[in-house]
């Protein structure tokens, strides 16, 4: 298990250590998270990396609190967390989901999936925030009243990045926020991300099986295998394919485009 990264309490704002996340009871159970354990900077972009069904989306909703079967140690801001999650972590953590078209309710107009977080956590001029929201986030004041099915999936995940900032938080869990966008679409999302990070003085811990994205958005990342932490690196090294871990190696190699000398070199890590 690599080592988690040295940082202080002062500057830490998530940890997690020897996280096991189970689905399931008895024989079926599935082990989708094993010994999990990393450190994330305030101010950080944290990366999780990995191959579909490595786990790495499994550690977002166990932190968010959709996923209560775990066992471990869930820390934010020095405050551990149990399986409940309270009013007050909602206003810290916020996430943004992978579906643009799944996460939004196809009844509910702009207004209303943006207005319903701060009515719930008694924030007050409701109106003025969606507004400002939907200014930061690109969309104009024509957007407010318009529902799901009359905008595009760039212009619904611009919407659910607006409903995530609603309550103000610190921290930003994103799974895959970009991939079931066009391409044409997706840097737009993620210069999107990157300015509203620095506007708003955000953590974001970003899960993606883009190498590409990562080594575009984030200062550091993990690398996750079979629901393990692998290696962790910083971007620089991944930006200069100097990985320690075979399965990194290879990674690397299967991002840079079909080849079938490497397709069969492939190995198998469980």
């Amino acid at each position: 298990m690599p080592a988690t990264s040295d940082v202080s309490g002062a500057d830490m704002a998530l940890l997690i250590s020897h996280l096991d996340v189970r689905f399931g009871r008895g024989e079926e159970a599935v082990h989708a998270v094993r010994d999990v354990s990393l450190t994330v900077r305030r101010g950080e972009s944290f990366g999780l990396v990995g191959e579909s069904g490595s786990g790495k989306s499994t550690v977002l909703r166990a932190i968010a609190g959709l996923a209560t079967d775990w066992t471990g140690r869930i820390a934010v801001d020095g405050e551990d967390l149990g399986r409940k999650r309270s009013k007050a972590f909602y206003e810290t953590v916020q996430m943004v989901f992978q579906d643009p078209y799944g996460s939004l309710h196809p009844r509910h107009t702009v207004d209303r999936t943006l207005s319903e977080p701060a009515k719930i956590h008694g924030i007050g001029n409701v109106g003025g925030r969606v507004e400002a929201l939907l200014h930061d986030v690109g969309l104009g004041p024509e957007f407010r009243f318009r529902y799901p099915h009359q905008l595009s999936g760039g212009q619904r995940q611009r919407v659910a990045i607006a409903r995530a900032l609603m309550l103000e938080p610190r921290i930003l869990l994103l799974d895959e926020p970009t991939s079931a966008l066009d391409v044409s679409v997706q840097a737009e999302i993620l210069n999107l991300l990157q300015r509203l990070k620095h506007e708003h003085g955000l953590t974001y811990i970003l899960v993606s099986h883009d190498l590409a994205v990562i080594a575009h958005m984030c200062d550091r990342l993990a690398v996750m295998n079979a629901g393990r932490v692998v290696e962790e690196m910083d971007v620089d090294q991944l930006r200069r394919s100097q990985p320690q871990h075979n399965y990194t190696r290879q990674l690397l190699n299967a991002s840079l485009g079909y080849d079938r000398d490497k397709a069969d070199s492939l190995l198998t890590f469980d």
